[in-house]
């Protein structure tokens, strides 16, 4: 990997998370648009992401930037940014939302931050640097039973291949559920990830890896001692298919429910 500061980029994001915060505590969700089968965007969400990329493209110019909302970079050392992850907790007032910001370098997620403003927490972590929940350290979980495990899932897929997208959703579902202890859909990618570096989740798993949606959780997770792979047990990246994230000790039992689900 080549050279890149990320303690000082991670100050960068901190700023730039920052003036996402200033909307989203002075704004309502104002306008929905649509953006397929139940799913919307709200106004914060391009307001978010338009005063965070602004912010973005003035101080680290030579960094391009990737949102859910407008696009941008696509390739390169990236931000990747998601304005609101949990839109449809935030219009509903349900406080499962947050502002998430990742930077990709080479091919992997090196530093995240993310924002949940309604709870008041702040995760933040880059490469080498550990993990942070408002500043103080965190660590995963230290489960060792399946049966002791508290897991996540993430949302069931809509759309018109949601038919197809979900049978395996719904075959890990009936797989999960009468050996872990309990299984959670919070509806937030971003919130899971950092509840799994938290030790709060012992395992979470998504049928999907959108960038905006993973990275900065990832980069979180990964500095608070998680295995973040793909859904085959690989090493996670931005490329995967989907995003595995668990305590060492139950990796290997929750692959083998992943494999019978995708098989």
């Amino acid at each position: 990997m080549s050279a890149l500061d990320t303690a000082e980029l991670l100050k960068v994001a901190e700023a730039a998370v920052d003036q996402g915060r200033k909307v989203t505590d002075t704004r309502a969700p104002g306008k929905l648009t649509s953006k397929g089968d139940r799913d919307m965007a709200s106004e914060v969400d391009f307001a978010v992401e338009r005063a965070v990329r602004a912010f973005l493209e003035r101080e680290t110019p030579q960094i391009g930037v990737l949102g859910e909302e407008e696009g941008g970079a696509t390739g390169g050392t990236r931000w990747v940014l998601d304005p609101i992850d949990g839109t449809v907790n935030f219009v509903h007032g349900a406080p499962l939302w947050g502002i998430s910001l990742g930077l990709i370098h080479e091919g992997r997620t090196v530093a995240g931050v993310i924002d949940h403003p309604m709870l008041g927490t702040r995760y933040a972590a880059a490469e080498g640097l550990g993990a942070t929940c408002n500043g103080l350290p965190i660590q995963g979980s230290e489960c060792t039973r399946l049966s002791d495990a508290l897991v996540a899932v993430g949302d069931y897929a809509v759309g018109p291949d949601a038919a197809v997208q979900n049978a395996e959703r719904l075959a890990l579902t009936q797989l999960l559920f009468p050996r872990v202890q309990r299984i959670r859909m919070i509806g937030t990618a971003a919130t899971a990830l950092t509840w799994v570096a938290a030790g709060h989740f012992d395992a979470m798993v998504m049928f999907s890896n959108k960038p905006w949606d993973t990275m900065a959780g990832v980069a979180i997770a990964r500095e608070a001692g998680v295995l973040v792979l793909d859904l085959d047990g690989s090493d996670h990246t931005p490329d995967s298919r989907g995003t595995f994230a668990v305590s060492p000790a139950i990796r290997e039992p929750m692959l083998d429910l992943i494999a019978q689900a995708t098989s």
